[in-house]
């Protein structure tokens, strides 16, 4: 096994330990969420738990990561090669659903504690008794064991912690409604009654869309998610709980510039991108960003969760997968993107949208099984469009 991919548990534990031990006499205590909170004290305990939040690198650890990187993307697959991985994406998708169907991502439960925002002020109440309750019987937040098979295969799934208060989720979902009032007058769609609006992008078989449904039956919300696997979109509308009155799913490919949604512009409160991203060709990603902007209200906020630069997965690709820089293909043809803070906030701003968090997720994830110990890092971020400036 990889050097990297395979340290010292004794080691490793020492070093994760040391390090906590110093940032919590610094900060006088645990670290706060988002994030998680399970926080390893005891370098014993390692193996007590899947995953372990918070984790901060060395200049040793980083500069480890960059080698490993650098070494197994030396070796690019050549250019000729490399357009099928874009243009016959939804193939690829299309072929792994077929495969797994519904069995291999499980349905995120941490959803509501990291993104309260998809809940409207109706349902929110409700969702923090059931959070509350959650925390009671010990579902995880995003670094537990929910996540392992996600973030091991993919899923195409800081400043502030941003949390809804009353005043401004209200002005959120009041926002831009005499805009879309002709439109909703004019044209029928799906959801068009409805005051809260949310998009997910790439929903694949539904792992975000019915814990979303669940919450927001008996509320004035709807949901809309599309993902350009059509295999994918069947097993959504096949799921049990699939509910047309509160949920709407297409087959859509976000970089197609020309394909329509079944909404009008600045009609969305919220969109969702989880693990959706770094799926796409770097260089396509700023204009489909652009494109999803045009969609939210002002005053609309896009959440976004994905894999952060040099995760474990990335430095476990061998030669021959790199198709750019910190852009890989799975042996399945699928392919994934690594980002850094910079570039989420770039990508974002780029589209006019202000930040609210950019976060880097870094843990360990822990095999306890084979007693292997893996540095994970996601990136995590929350931008709002901005209202217009007031004539005055």
């Amino acid at each position: 096994m990889h050097k990297l991919q395979c340290i010292s548990v004794a080691t490793l534990a020492a070093k994760v330990f040391s390090r906590l031990s110093t940032r919590l006499k610094s900060s006088g205590g645990r670290p706060s969420a988002p994030l998680g909170s399970r926080i390893l004290t005891n370098p014993d305990d390692i193996f007590k738990h899947n995953m372990w939040d918070h984790v901060q690198w060395t200049e040793e650890d980083k500069e480890n990561a960059r080698k490993k990187a650098q070494e197994n993307s030396c070796v690019q697959i050549p250019l000729r090669e490399q357009g099928k991985f874009d243009t016959e994406a939804h193939q690829y998708w299309d072929k792994f659903y077929e495969m797994h169907r519904d069995k291999f991502f499980k349905d995120r439960k941490w959803l509501f504690l990291e993104f309260p925002e998809l809940l409207p002020l109706d349902a929110n109440s409700r969702a923090t008794t059931r959070r509350q309750g959650d925390r009671q019987v010990g579902i995880p937040s995003p670094g537990g064991s929910n996540m392992d098979s996600e973030t091991s295969h993919h899923q195409h799934s800081g400043t502030t912690h941003c949390r809804p208060n009353a005043d401004c989720q209200t002005a959120c979902q009041g926002a831009s409604q005499e805009k879309n009032e002709d439109a909703t007058q004019t044209s029928t769609f799906p959801g068009q009654h409805a005051s809260f609006r949310i998009l997910e992008v790439g929903c694949g078989v539904g792992n975000s869309v019915f814990p979303i449904v669940n919450s927001i039956k008996e509320t004035d919300a709807f949901l809309y998610c599309c993902d350009f696997s059509p295999r994918a979109i069947q097993l959504v509308k096949d799921h049990p709980d699939y509910d047309d009155s509160v949920c709407h799913a297409f087959v859509h490919d976000i970089c197609e510039e020309m394909a329509s949604f079944p909404f009008p512009p600045q009609s969305l409160d919220v969109i969702l991108a989880v693990f959706v991203l770094s799926s796409i060709h770097p260089e396509r990603m700023q204009r489909a960003v652009n494109r999803l902007s045009t969609c939210l209200k002002h005053g609309g906020i896009f959440l976004f969760r994905d894999y952060g630069r040099y995760d474990f997965s990335q430095l476990r690709f061998k030669k021959g997968r790199c198709l750019s820089e910190n852009f890989y293909t799975r042996g399945d043809g699928t392919c994934v993107y690594f980002f850094t803070k910079e570039e989420v906030h770039e990508i974002f701003s780029s589209a006019g949208l202000e930040e609210l968090q950019n976060l880097e997720d870094r843990r360990l994830q822990v095999n306890r099984g084979k007693k292997v110990v893996m540095h994970r890092v996601w990136m995590q971020s929350k931008y709002r469009k901005s209202y217009p400036p007031s004539p005055s």
